[in-house]
């Protein structure tokens, strides 16, 4: 093979020696085929793919796409299409599908390389002028050459073509373009040939004749360079190298390019040799690296013309036995098909998505399987896949087209929520689209609120368009489970079918039907229901699903004609009855089992009938097995036509009958198991055998037989912790569930899987292994039948026990041996280290232990050797049915140790290999006490045991053990000797060693208590308890902490938490202690105790709540040892205090936070000491006290006494200040009292009820005012006179304060009316905006028939309420319309109305002056205001209710009826309805009850899901008919189509009906109708 680095040199001028050569080589070889070496500013030759709106796909070189997007086309076609988003130009805009068609070959560049989310590149395209001609100057344009350009404008005798260079205009003649079959536009790409320069390259003219561009080929007096070389230029070339990858040719004399194998004809690809001439073309040029492509393929030596696009049949074809004839190991390789057709695949198709590349294990096959996935027209050549594909994404595209079926659950994502609709990831490469209509079955206004991005959801195709690559799908729930056959062609709507289908279009010659794909259909008005239907839009809208029936199918014309009169009769033709009896678990009451023949295939299931009957029924693939994995390969390996035995049947839902093949079913069926029918056979702790039908995060709902299904919580899935719900089991796995709960009103029931709550049937773990290695051998037998590959063939051939001969082909280093054999030749045979050549026992005892080693494990088998005897067998990764889920350290892997036990020797079933039974082999631990053997996290009472610490927490340790086990040590459990106030936790470290000692604990499976041991016994929970007493003291630690949640804050707790303290037992209430951490047993003097702060009183001090539901307080003097100015700042509600306890007041503690008290250990200055008596006072000492109050005799101060006294006065004694001391006084300090200066005497002050609180104290002092009275009296009266007079004064004063008592009493009555002008005064300015106290107070005016002093109130009012309150203002105009109409004129009124019009919302103030002509009885002018109204406000609802209600009141019932007739036409049609429904109801008040009763019931018939409407239908009913209609109208609506909920609201009206108005009989009858409805809709949810 000769060297790659020599196959691809680089570009430019070729160098005379070779050394030279060898870098360009090498640079070469790296960037094989663009697929690695694509970047910005390449240029490229494309061909142009698809079409769509906005965007071309183009094919590029080496099977790459590209996009072209509709803005990079040309500057004079982007200016176009903005000015016509701006509506500022006329212009006409041609679409990109008339400027482009496929096949057509472009020049192009790339833009910009985008990165999608999943890590894929974007290449994004540009074929604008101005980019792909850049190298291009006005002096290297000459005649002869071959440029592409867009055209720019059109005139009268040609074209202005855009070029790309500037200062150059291009002309193209419209006689050089006649050839072109269409006209050109404006933005089309055209590519030319350069006929003539003019005017100093100034203007060009061109030519796009297909022949003379065809003929023109580049030429070295062009005078070309790297920059200015363009793709799709035609070349003659020189052979410079033949290589195996591809040619090096030599061009225009100082180029070298490369054509890689791909673009050599495949017929002549061995002709070529050095030297040779030939003719090719350019196919991209990346001037940073000076690579240079070159094309020697026939289709595209044809410049400006379009390359054949082959059509797309074959994509999707999966290709048997396909030939490797070429590989390219930076490419990839060639193939040959079975039909000669060559194809490539690229290298990254050659493995695994995940999987690294390996060319060994490519090439060791002599055949492959590969999937035909694109076609690349650059190359004319196929492009392969090797991968492997799942079963159901290989019949996607196929099944979409010829069948709409419902997504799995598992493939349907929603990606995104738009406007238009939801889109859905179907596969890695399909999307679809889920239309706003299609949401849901009825719209909805906020989808958001349903769907949320990553949501699985279940869907169902509409419409395919292969072309378009568009994939339409459905959400409604109608469609989705309807089993009624699908009209995907008009073939399949014969006459007398009936379908379902959702209505696209209402007009008034009836509604337009559509079904799946392009199937459509018209119903007619006169078929649209049994009753007249006048208004088809009032009853029908867009998007609603209905059932219709074909009355008549042209299948050419494309016109079907449809009926739902005919489905609501009853007229319809289904499908033919089953001519058997049917029964769950049988399909002939006489035969259990019988044969099936497979019909088709689809992607859930097979249909298959009934032998020999043919009867049409469902095998869904989940119930070809009980093992999930052969469930996919039996459906994969059944084909049409095959016929498949020991099936029974399931269920039947309406006319669709579903079997089963699962064995554990038919073995439970068959056998007379346990089998609920209905709902009431149902019992808690019964045990089903069911399957999984469906899995949501909150658990998994499992289906039995008879279509009941009920829910598996997370919690009841698993004996372990499940996290995601689809880890644990998968759809249509077979599980057994026992009943833990049963709904009886809802008819619904909740079921364990627990492995450990349904214990599985004896050896039906054997029983199943054996079943599903028989399917797998069917299956396998299947597809070798079919010859789908000799691998199948050659291993269906061998048998266990054969003797075969085979070559030893490599010994590994672990000690395996790989085998080949020409029996095998296309398989590799394996022998482990274990079973390499040697003498071996392989007859192994029934009964017999082994330990066993794994060697392949999948999702349901494992293949094991069984110890030293070399023999191999198979067993289940799993021992029971919902075991399904295992740790990471308990899942079956390659080199896992078992423990077996041999059940046969030698199973028939197996072909002679030993059927055994296993568990986990346990870890090798050694006990460091006790010798006795055990598994894993069997400990007993007394163990040491070694770990390391895994978690500290505050409270506890966890420890992982040895043996992989978690232990937790208490935090009373690690220090023997504890410290108060330490943390015992924070001893130990994450990873630090520790020996331990078992003291308690549960198995892990069982949740049995510790085995006890001999030596060492646990001390039982009451024996601890006996130890403590009353009075004891106990170290105790913190386990929880309960803060405030407003203002308790970390750093004012007293303890943290698990920290230890020191408490005293209290009290001992059973297990329950109440505890102290003060050391004492009662409050008394002098104790040191915690307390809470419950209030702060600004006079009082502190409220403190203490210990032993004790209260306290704080005065302000014992806040601290010295003067503060505002003592209460640095406390607040619910904070913790230290304080100490001074003394005992009317059951308070009084209290002291003083530093000096409550730590008299540490010494602290103290400013101002505490005075307790007399004797620590001094004449001439300065204290510091708080002023507490002031008044006209002097002032009243506080200090820290705590004794009552007074200071006698100073010399200075009419300062009016006096120092007074008093013991209850808190103890906050103000600012020292200061003397005063002389202050002149003031008045006495009126004493009132409720106001100031003078202290008692004071009336012992003499009062300064009274003695400066006394001085100032002329008469000089003696005592007993001022006594006297003191006396009246005390009388006076009590008057005064009865009567002013009286006055604030009346003014706080907010009932009393004012009875005087001046009240009403008083209260408008505290009210100014009442428009109540406005019109009270012309009332009260008008009472004393003051009317013109009404109206000036009015008036006020109208000038002082504000703006802003146009109610009250409305209130104050409609009371002075009333004042006119009453006492005015009708001038007066009118002038009034007039002004109030004006002034307010018109309408409201036409409807108060009707009403009030009504209630005066004045008719005439009451209907000419009606009429004024209905004129003005025509689209105001109210209006014409109104106006009805007074005609009918009236007793114009006729005119009501005409009003009716105007309104509907004047109001928009949402109204229509509920302004029916009201004149109704008015009829039955006012009018005619038959009348009303006929409005109602036609718009229950248009209308019949308004449950509003039919309450009050049946109200009025109650109240106006007789019990027979009211009785007709229940059972109208019991039976409507209407939420579950709504039926269940009217069942309840009408039992209350019946149980007031009925009989025993109807009663029963009313239940017997609700209990038939509840089970018909149990049997439909079930379904």
């Amino acid at each position: 093979m000769a060297s790659t680095e020599e196959d691809f040199p680089r570009g430019g001028k070729t160098k005379q020696t070779t050394e030279s050569k060898a870098e360009p080589v090498r640079r070469h070889t790296e960037v094989d085929n663009l697929f690695e070496s694509l970047k910005v500013g390449t240029l490229l030759l494309g061909c142009v793919k698809e079409v769509a709106d906005l965007e071309v796909t183009i094919n590029l070189p080496s099977g790459l796409l590209g996009y072209l997007n509709i803005s990079n086309i040309s500057d004079s076609y982007t200016k176009i299409l903005s000015d016509h988003l701006d509506s500022a130009s006329s212009e006409e805009i041609f679409s990109l599908a008339s400027l482009f068609s496929p096949g057509m070959l472009v020049r192009c560049v790339v833009a910009r390389l985008d990165t999608a989310k999943g890590g894929s590149v974007s290449i994004q395209l540009s074929i604008n002028p101005k980019e792909v001609n850049k190298g291009l100057s006005t002096g290297s344009l000459k005649a002869g050459l071959i440029l592409s350009g867009c055209v720019e404008s059109i005139e009268d005798h040609g074209y202005l073509v855009d070029l790309g260079i500037k200062g150059t205009k291009a002309f193209l003649p419209k006689q050089a373009a006649k050839d072109k079959t269409n006209k050109l536009k404006v933005g089309q790409y055209v590519t030319s040939l350069l006929e003539e320069v003019k005017n100093d390259e100034r203007v060009v003219r061109l030519s796009i004749s297909p022949t003379a561009v065809a003929q023109a080929v580049a030429d070295t007096a062009h005078g070309w360079t790297l920059t200015s070389l363009l793709p799709g230029l035609l070349v003659k070339a020189q052979i410079k190298k033949v290589t195996l990858h591809g040619l090096i040719l030599e061009f225009l004399s100082s180029f070298t390019g490369l054509v890689d194998f791909m673009h050599l004809e495949p017929e002549q690809a061995s002709t070529f040799n050095e030297g040779d001439n030939v003719k090719a073309c350019v196919l991209y040029v990346e001037p940073s690296t000076r690579l240079v492509g070159l094309s020697l393929r026939s289709h595209l030596l044809q410049p400006g013309g379009d390359v054949d696009l082959v059509a797309t049949e074959r994509i999707g074809e999966v290709a048997h036995g396909c030939k490797m004839t070429a590989l390219h190991h930076l490419s990839g390789a060639m193939l040959e098909l079975p039909d000669q057709t060559v194809v490539f695949v690229h290298r990254n198709h050659m493995k695994e998505p995940m999987e690294a590349f390996n060319l060994n294990r490519v090439m060791a096959k002599p055949e492959h399987t590969c999937r035909i996935m694109d076609f690349s027209p650059m190359e004319q050549v196929h492009l392969v896949s090797l991968r492997t594909f799942q079963p159901w994404n290989s019949a996607f595209l196929v099944a979409c087209v010829l069948t709409q079926f419902v997504l799995p659950l598992s493939q349907g994502t929603v990606t995104s929520l738009q406007n238009h609709g939801m889109m859905v990831k179907v596969t890695d490469y399909i999307r679809g689209l889920v239309p706003r209509t299609h949401l849901s079955d009825i719209i909805l206004k906020n989808p958001e609120k349903q769907y949320a991005v990553g949501m699985i959801i279940k869907c169902r195709v509409l419409s395919v368009d292969p072309r378009a690559k568009k994939l339409t799908l459905t959400r409604k729930r109608a469609l989705i489970d309807s089993s009624l056959p699908p009209f995907l062609t008009y073939e399949d709507a014969r006459r007398g079918h009936v379908s379902h289908g959702f209505i696209v279009c209402v007009k008034d010659f009836g509604c337009i039907v559509c079904f799946y794909g392009k199937v459509k259909g018209l119903v007619p008005p006169n078929e649209l229901s049994t009753e007249p239907v006048i208004v088809p839009e009032n009853v029908f809208y867009v998007g609603q699903v209905v059932k219709a029936k074909v009355l008549n199918c042209d299948v050419k014309k494309e016109k079907l004609l449809l009926s739902f009169k005919a489905v609501a009769g009853g007229d319809t033709e289904g499908p033919p009855k089953p001519k058997f009896d049917f029964e769950v678990g049988k399909v002939r009451k006489w035969q259990h089992k019988v044969e099936v023949k497979v019909v088709s295939k689809f992607l859930t299931g097979l249909e298959v009938s009934i032998l020999p009957e043919e009867t049409t029924a469902l095998l869904p693939m989940m119930h070809l097995s009980d093992h999930v994995s052969n469930c996919l390969l039996l459906w994969e390996g059944l084909q049409e036509g095959d016929i498949i035995s020991n099936i029974v049947c399931l269920s039947k839902k309406k006319q669709t009958i579903t079997l089963t093949k699962k064995p554990t079913l038919k073995s439970f069926l068959e056998e007379g198991g346990v089998v609920a029918k209905e709902f009431s056979d149902i019992s808690v702790g019964v045990q089903l055998i069911g399957w999984v039908n469906n899995i949501m995060p909150y658990g998994v709902f499992v289906e039995f037989p008879y279509g009941l299904v009920g829910l598996a919580p997370k919690a009841a899935m698993s004996d372990k912790f499940v996290g995601d719900t689809a880890a644990h089991f998968q759809l249509g796995h077979t599980v057994v569930a026992k009943v833990t709960n049963l709904d009886e009103e809802k008819h619904r029931f909740l079921v364990s899987l627990k492995v450990s709550e349904v214990p599985s049937p004896e050896r039906d773990g054997q029983a199943r292994l054996i079943r599903g290695l028989q399917e797998r051998k069917a299956v396998m037998e299947m597809m070798a039948s079919r010859g789908d590959s000799d691998l199948l063939k050659q291993l269906s051939a061998v048998t266990i026990g054969q003797r075969m001969k085979m070559s030893v082909d490599e010994v590994r280093e672990d000690g395996s041996v790989t085998f080949k054999s020409d029996e095998l030749s296309a398989a590799t045979v394996l022998a482990t280290k274990d079973h390499a050549p040697g003498e071996y026992s392989l007859y192994v005892e029934a009964g017999s232990t082994h330990t066993a080693t794994v060697h392949h494990a999948d999702r349901d088998f494992a293949v094991i050797s069984l110890g030293d005897t070399a023999q191999l067998t198979v067993i289940q990764t799993t021992n029971h049915l919902n075991e399904t889920f295992r740790f990471d350290a308990e899942k079956l892997t390659a080199g896992k140790t078992l423990t077996i036990t041999v059940t046969k020797s030698s199973c028939e079933e197996l072909e002679g290999l030993p059927l055994v039974s296993w568990e986990l082999a346990p870890p090798i631990s050694k006990r460091l006490i006790s010798n006795s053997k055990r598994s894993k996290g069997m400990y007993r009472y007394g163990d040491v045991v070694k770990g390391k610490v895994k978690t500290v927490k505050p409270t506890c340790v966890l420890v992982t053990l040895e043996d992989g086990s978690t232990g937790c040590v208490h935090v009373s459990e690690i220090q023997e000797v504890v410290c108060v106030g330490t943390f015992p936790t924070s001893l130990l470290k994450i990873g630090s060693e520790v020996t331990a000692r078992v003291i308690g604990g549960r198995e892990g499976n069982s949740h049995r208590n510790l085995k006890e041991d001999a030596d060492v016994k646990p001390v039982k929970t009451k024996e601890k308890l006996k130890r403590y007493q009353v009075g004891d003291d106990v170290i105790c630690f913190v386990s929880k902490v309960s803060l405030n949640k407003r203002k308790l804050k970390l750093s004012n707790l007293l303890y943290r938490m698990c920290e230890t303290c020191l408490v005293v037992i209290l009290a001992v209430l059973n297990v329950f202690f109440f505890l102290s951490t003060f050391q004492i047993g009662s409050l008394e003097k002098g104790h040191v105790i915690m307390g809470l702060v419950q209030k702060l009183d600004p006079n009082l001090g502190l409220l403190v709540k203490l210990p032993f539901s004790a209260m306290g307080t704080v005065a302000m003097e014992d806040l601290a040892d010295k003067y503060k100015p505002k003592p209460l700042e640095r406390y607040s509600k619910d904070q913790l205090v230290r304080c100490c306890i001074v003394g005992e007041a009317k059951s308070n503690w009084q209290l002291s936070l003083r530093s000096s008290r409550t730590n008299p250990e540490k010494a602290s200055v103290v400013k101002d000491p505490e005075i307790v008596s007399l004797d620590d006072l001094s004449e001439g000492q300065i204290v510091r006290g708080y002023v507490r109050t002031v008044n006209a005799q002097g002032g009243t101060a506080e200090n820290v006494s705590k004794k009552k006294t007074k200071k006698g006065k100073g010399e200075d004694s009419d300062s009016g200040v006096e120092v007074y001391f008093r013991e209850e006084e808190e103890e906050n300090k103000c600012e020292p009292a200061e003397v005063e200066k002389p202050v002149p005497v003031q008045p006495a002050r009126l004493q009132v009820t409720g106001g100031f609180s003078w202290d008692a104290a004071l009336s012992a002092l003499k009062p300064a005012s009274a003695a400066l009275g006394g001085e100032d009296s002329s008469d000089g009266e003696d005592g007993e006179a001022q006594k006297k007079s003191h006396h009246v004064q005390e009388i006076e004063k009590r008057e005064a304060e009865k009567a002013l008592t009286k006055l604030e009493t009346e003014l706080m009555d907010p009932g009393l009316r004012p009875q005087t002008a001046a009240s009403f005064e008083r209260l408008l300015l505290g009210s100014p905006d009442s428009s109540l106290l406005w019109l009270q107070f012309m009332a009260f005016h008008l009472q004393a028939t003051q009317i013109e002093q009404a109206r000036a109130v009015a008036e006020r009012a109208l000038k002082t309420i504000s703006f802003r309150e146009e109610q009250e203002k409305l209130n104050v105009w409609v009371a002075l319309l009333n004042l006119e109409n009453l006492y005015g004129t009708e001038e007066s009124l009118q002038k009034v109305f007039e002004r109030a019009v004006q002034y307010c919302e018109p309408m409201p103030v036409y409807q108060q002056l009707a009403d009030i002509y009504a209630k005066c009885q004045k008719t005439k002018e009451a209907e000419g205001l009606y009429k004024t109204m209905v004129k003005r406000f025509r689209q105001e609802k109210a209006v014409w209710l109104s106006y009805g209600t007074f005609l009918l009141q009236q007793g114009q019932s006729d005119a009501a009826s005409a009003l009716l007739q105007r309104a509907i036409k004047s109001l928009p049609n949402k109204d229509n309805v509920d302004l029916i429904a009201k004149f109704a109801q008015l009829e039955f008040r006012y009018g005619d009850v038959e009348r009303g009763k006929a409005m109602l019931d036609r718009i229950l018939t248009s209308y019949p899901k308004r449950t509003d409407l039919w309450s009050v239908f049946i109200d009025l009913m109650v109240k106006h008919g007789s019990q027979k209609e009211v009785r007709a109208v229940f059972d109208r609506v019991i039976h409507l189509s209407v939420a579950v909920k709504r039926i269940k609201f009217f069942f309840k009206r009408y039992l209350e009906y019946e149980k007031k108005s009925g009989t025993p009989e109807s009663i029963q009858a009313v239940k017997d109708k609700a209990l038939e409805y509840v089970e018909s809709k149990g049997t439909e949810a079930a379904r």
